[in-house]
């Protein structure tokens, strides 16, 4: 083991099909997973009237900082949205001067993110989702497989939320006998404001040849930067980016898969891009571009300017692809080097990556993995963590920044929180960014 005993640590098993992902604890202890949960307040009728708590889905746009108050419908039909509303002759769309429609809709069949996606269409502004089973509430993830029907999962804009079964039922309860359901969700409070600078975590990797989840945080990456450099140039943030790191177990240490996919000794490892060890690159040049990655962030951070990391990441994964054969040192140091930035500093950083020792930077980076407070562990690239809650939603720009900017105490907002749509860019436009 290359972790103190007690440590719960990701236990990745390399074979020919590729990575399976294991969670291994020394003693009794288990993987630590944190539902992030919001407000829900009940105001009619009478009967449920109450605050109750719902859990943030993982897709869709939560409205950070927000609230939003809606009448509750129950559809007659399709009431698991697995379908069309179409198919039904059934819309949620507000009448002029209406309170948005928050659909409620019973949990199993498909996908949650399908039923968003349905409800969205058919004109609801929130879905809420009721359990089917008594249990504790879980986060509504989006599904892991990619498949050509689910594009429609980077378009699903509408919040969502779980609700108990119990609750449920009362709201449909009340809906049966001819009441009006209203509820205000608030999302004011679903991030802490511990003081006037907001610390955010990117919990990212280097690989571009994941498929649509690689494209989209490579394209996340090139539209916030703009943002995250006048947020962290001006002080309002303290952002630190992160690497999931793995390591191989002892019995497989000398196994071809192993080697081609770790450095130091199997202590740090990363998933082959391809996910076929006979062709390309392997999970030994993405964990060593990641910490190269990671180092960068290390030497401009200790020169006081974090923020040029924005530039060389996505510079690299402009100038530095796989599929144009350039992803390697050579690329990655006419980029550093064309940012001003000592090449040997780098180096220096990442050290003997032969050496059967640890590394220092993925030590850090494998600990940090580990949840601690109120933020569980990290095992889903990328991941977005704000004063150390998880982010929800969509990795999107303006999204993430409206999310960023709730984690703001009132009247601290810096100026680019307070500024939307076009005056956004050219509020950019007028800062300096080397």
């Amino acid at each position: 083991m290359y972790l103190s005993g007690g440590m719960i640590m990701m236990n990745v098993r390399l074979s020919v099909m590729g990575w399976v992902m294991v969670w291994w604890c020394w003693g009794s202890c288990m993987g630590r997973f944190v539902v992030e949960k919001n407000s829900l307040r009940v105001t009619s009728p009478e009967s449920i009237r109450g605050i109750y708590e719902c859990a943030l889905g993982n897709f869709g746009v939560p409205q950070y900082g927000g609230s939003m108050s809606g009448s509750v419908v129950y559809p007659k039909a399709n009431q698991k949205a697995c379908k069309n509303f179409e198919d039904f002759d059934i819309s949620f769309r507000s009448r002029v001067a209406g309170l948005p429609t928050f659909v409620l809709v019973d949990r199993g069949d498909c996908y949650f993110t399908l039923k968003a996606w349905n409800a969205q269409r058919a004109g609801a502004a929130t879905i809420l989702v009721a359990d089917n089973r008594p249990e504790p509430l879980i986060t509504m993830d989006a599904p892991e497989d990619e498949t050509a029907d689910a594009e429609y999962l980077q378009n699903i804009t509408i919040p969502s939320a779980l609700l108990s079964r119990s609750l449920g039922s009362a709201i449909k309860t009340a809906i049966d006998q001819g009441e009006p359901v209203r509820i205000s969700l608030d999302w004011r409070e679903a991030l802490p404001h511990p003081n006037d600078r907001v610390a955010y975590e990117l919990w990212t990797n280097s690989n571009d040849e994941c498929g649509s989840k690689c494209d989209a945080q490579i394209r996340f990456l090139k539209r916030f930067k703009g943002a995250a450099q006048i947020l962290e140039k001006g002080g309002y943030t303290r952002f630190t980016p992160h690497y999931i790191t793995w390591y191989c177990p002892e019995a497989f240490l000398a196994s071809r898969q192993c080697k081609s996919q770790c450095i130091n000794g199997g202590r740090y490892c990363a998933p082959d891009p391809e996910q076929d060890f006979s062709r390309g690159y392997n999970g030994r040049d993405v964990i060593i571009q990641n910490l190269r990655q990671a180092c960068f962030f290390r030497v401009m951070n200790e020169s006081g300017k974090p923020w040029i990391w924005w530039d060389y990441v996505t510079d690299f994964a402009i100038r530095c692809p796989m599929k144009h054969e350039k992803y390697n040192k050579q690329c990655a140091d006419q980029v550093i080097r064309s940012l001003g930035v000592d090449v040997n500093k780098i180096d220096k950083c990442i050290g003997d990556i032969e050496a059967n020792t640890e590394n220092p930077v993925l030590r850090d980076e494998q600990e940090a993995q580990v949840g601690k407070g109120s933020r569980g562990d990290v095992t889903i690239l990328p991941t977005i963590v704000i004063n150390n809650r998880q982010y929800r939603g969509k990795l999107e720009r303006s999204a993430v920044l409206k999310a960023l900017c709730s984690g703001f105490r009132e009247t601290s907002e810096p100026p680019i929180c307070l500024t939307e749509g076009p005056l956004y860019f050219f509020y950019i436009s007028l800062f300096d960014i080397p």
